[in-house]
């Protein structure tokens, strides 16, 4: 199967070859990344615009590293600074870059839909533009759902990282998932994966919505728990999510110390777990209410760390594969 897509907005469509084509550019970029010469002309002469309307650290200076890596040249749009403050629309800040000879847009918005209408405008100009969804609102977050996935199979097989390694897994995702586009994006890569997921958090942040995911896939591959006991049991994988208050409108916690308490990851409820479980949270992390401060530091259950790495391979690929279709 060859690469086809124009644009990465989100992957619910995705099918086991794409993700196979994205482990394998990745895997090839991972190596890339650990020569002394860190840098391929894979994009020379394309500029990659990092639209991000909304504060981020590790996605936007994870893009950024990735572009400098593929030689590409960067553009970086800072809203603070930006003439939105002037009354000027989204759509003609885009088409401003656009007009700077940008050939890829990686946009990051608080409201879900956001890259989608850019890329659509990008398509009604026939501007061969490529639009990279780097996070929207409570829709999706496609890099890094990617990424989770290449740092679980490069853990299974670090030589042929591939989605049919998951197949049977058990994936715990705790947290906040109502807020959560990450959540969303692994629910999707996960179960084409073939494996099982597991949702766990207070009621007022897993609703029943996530249900209606679940009769959208083959057999029986997302669950539901309120209680994170049976959510643990036998896990493989626990993902554990951030919990957005930002992003929170009603009173949906009691206290911090409350959910640490009932769904915080601690080493004694990990001897629920398979005894090899290792543990993922996307950052930033709240030290102590997700999970607890010493299981995040050490090495031998975290792959946090490994998670930041993957992401500029994972980005790295993605980049390239869009560049592809522009060259």
């Amino acid at each position: 199967m060859n690469w086809t897509r124009h644009h990465i907005l989100g992957l619910a469509d995705w099918v086991a070859p794409e993700y196979d084509i994205l482990l394998q550019t990745a895997s090839s970029f991972r190596e890339v990344l650990s020569r002394r010469t860190k840098k391929v002309p894979a994009l020379q002469g394309q500029v990659v615009t990092n639209m991000f309307f909304e504060p981020s650290t590790r996605t936007r200076s994870s893009f950024e590293l990735a572009a400098k890596r593929l030689s590409a040249d960067i553009l970086n749009f800072s809203p603070g600074s930006s003439s939105l403050s002037k009354g000027e629309t989204i759509l003609d800040t885009a088409k401003t870059y656009l007009a700077m000879g940008t050939d890829i847009m990686v946009i990051r918005h608080k409201q879900a839909g956001v890259p989608q209408a850019i890329a659509a405008e990008m398509d009604r100009l026939e501007t061969g533009v490529c639009v990279l969804n780097g996070g929207d609102g409570q829709h999706e977050h496609p890099s890094q759902g990617l990424l989770d996935l290449f740092t679980l199979c490069c853990l299974l097989d670090s030589d042929n990282p591939r989605v049919d390694l998951l197949k049977g897994k058990k994936i715990a995702i705790v947290g906040d998932i109502l807020h959560s586009r990450v959540a969303r994006s692994n629910i999707w890569s996960l179960t084409k994966a073939e494996a099982q997921v597991h949702l766990v958090g207070p009621p007022t942040l897993v609703p029943q919505f996530f249900t209606q995911m679940a009769t959208q896939l083959p057999g029986d591959q997302l669950f539901l728990h309120w209680d994170l006991e049976p959510a643990l049991r036998g896990a493989d994988f626990v993902m554990t999510l951030r919990l957005q208050q930002e992003r929170m409108t009603a009173h949906l916690l009691p206290s911090l110390r409350e959910y640490h308490q009932r769904y915080g990851i601690t080493r004694d409820r990990l001897k629920l777990c398979h005894p090899q479980v290792k543990i993922l949270h996307p950052g930033p992390v709240n030290r102590g209410v997700e999970i607890s401060s010493d299981l995040m530091d050490d090495r031998e259950f975290s792959l946090i760390q490994q998670q930041v790495t993957s992401g500029i391979a994972v980005r790295m690929a993605l980049l390239y594969l869009l560049g592809t279709l522009n060259s």
